[in-house]
Parts: C-alpha cells; sequence; structure tokens
C-alpha cells in the first residue's frame, strides 16, 4: 500500500512538473511574441501612422510648383552665393504640431510631425507626432539651436535610422511658410543628464553666430543610459511660394 502511494506521489509530482513546464513555456513564447510587436512591428504600425499624419499636415500646406535644384541659392552679378534668412517659425501651444521632419536617408515614405514639447504621452508616443521639440532651445529659423528629440525604438521609432546619417546628407522641415534646409555634420554621445547639447551653441556657452538643428534619442537601441546626437547645420530656406525643393518632390511622387 505504502509503495502504491510513494508511486502514485512520484506520479502526481512529475505530472505536476510537466504542467509547469507547459505554462512557462507558453508563457515564455507569448512574452517573446509581445516583445517582437512592440520593438519591431509596433513600430512600423505606428511609423506608418506617424508618416499619414505628417503628410497630411503637409498637404495642407499646398504647394503647386517645383524648385529646380540648382535655384535653391540665389547670387550675385559676380556669382557669389547670397545667404538666405529665413523666417522665425514660433512654436504654438503644447503637444501642436507645426512642422514636418523630412530626412531622406531615413527612407522616401519617411515624413513626421513635429510638436511642441518633448513630453512622452503628449508627443513622443503620440500616434500623430512622433517628434518633439525642446521648449527651452531656439525657436525654428533663429540664429541657434533648434532641438529635437524621438525614440530610437517604439512607438514609431521616430529616430531609428539616425546612426544611417552621412556628412552632408540634407534634412528638411517643412512648414506653411516654406521649407528649412539643412545639413547633417556630425555625431556624438552624451550622458542622458548632459543638458548641454540644447545650448545655442551646443556643449558651449558663447552666443551663436549659426542656425543648428540638434536631433536627440536613446543610446544604445533599448536603453536610455546615453543620448545619441546628431547635428546639422543650415543651409538655406526656401519659401512656399518660390516652389517645392526637387528632392522633397520626387520623394512625395514616388
Amino acid at each position: 500500500m505504502s509503495r502504491a502511494k510513494f508511486s502514485w506521489s512520484r506520479l502526481a509530482s512529475h505530472r505536476t512538473r510537466e504542467i509547469l513546464s507547459d505554462i512557462l513555456l507558453t508563457l515564455g513564447v507569448t512574452a517573446l511574441l509581445f516583445c517582437a510587436w512592440y520593438v519591431w512591428v509596433g513600430d512600423v504600425v505606428a511609423g506608418i501612422r506617424q508618416d499619414a499624419a505628417s503628410q497630411k499636415l503637409a498637404q495642407s500646406w499646398v504647394t503647386t510648383r517645383e524648385l529646380p535644384e540648382f535655384d535653391r541659392n540665389m547670387g550675385d552679378s559676380t556669382g557669389t552665393v547670397v545667404g538666405s534668412t529665413p523666417p522665425v517659425t514660433r512654436p504654438p501651444g503644447i503637444g501642436k504640431a507645426f512642422a514636418t521632419l523630412i530626412v531622406p536617408r531615413f527612407g522616401k515614405n519617411y515624413e513626421r510631425s513635429i510638436a511642441q514639447s518633448v513630453d512622452v504621452a503628449k508627443v513622443l508616443n503620440n500616434m500623430n507626432t512622433g517628434v518633439g521639440h525642446y521648449v527651452t532651445s531656439d525657436a525654428l529659423g533663429e540664429v541657434g539651436n533648434f532641438a529635437l528629440a524621438g525614440h530610437r525604438t517604439t512607438y514609431g521609432a521616430a529616430f531609428g535610422s539616425i546612426d544611417t546619417l552621412r556628412i552632408g546628407d540634407r534634412i528638411y522641415l517643412e512648414t506653411v511658410k516654406g521649407w528649412y534646409i539643412y545639413r547633417f555634420r556630425n555625431m556624438e554621445w552624451a550622458y542622458s543628464s548632459d543638458s548641454t547639447v540644447l545650448n545655442p551653441v551646443p556643449q558651449l556657452s558663447i552666443s551663436p553666430k549659426q542656425r543648428i538643428l540638434t536631433m536627440t534619442t536613446c543610446h544604445p537601441k533599448l536603453s536610455s543610459a546615453e543620448r545619441f546626437i546628431a547635428f546639422s547645420v543650415f543651409e538655406t530656406f526656401v519659401p512656399r511660394q518660390v516652389g517645392m525643393p526637387a528632392e522633397v518632390a520626387a520623394l512625395r511622387t514616388r
């Protein structure tokens, strides 16, 4: 009798371990699938929605002409390029979109709305924006530092391809007034606590003499231990009445 009870106890214990193993395996697979969705598939879905929202905003600023590449910078009779002084675009209220970010290097369909503030819930995790303007940084068009933030993973990963930028890449910021065109200059890394990258002259305490675009995101991926920083310098401004820059037009007609 004692042997029968012992055998039954062992059998029950073995069966219990099998059930627990099956449950843990199922939970593990479910967790992996959730992570895959959250990190990769979710980014694609959110990115598509953010691109569509940005394109809808841009369509409200109708432009009928296309500006040829060679007409961007005007020159005088000596052939000297005349610099462009852009208008200043003052951001609206917190969470409201006021510009779109177009980065050809990030793909032909990449176009994200820029909203005021880097509030996580209102802007960075928002399916209609994804890119936020640091309220403590300068306004778009001002001499100084126009600084932006975006996720590197999750919620559309607005800056997920930031490490693919190459020196000389054009970056377009479109508003109802026209296109602010920047050229990518360099990238670096900083601690998440380093706010000097948002200074009018990043990391320095001097008066600015040029217009800078700073893009910040988390580094490494899936971590917020550091910040990946991409710096670009202002090249020119194209008024809307002059026409759409050829590179932007080409992206939108593909």
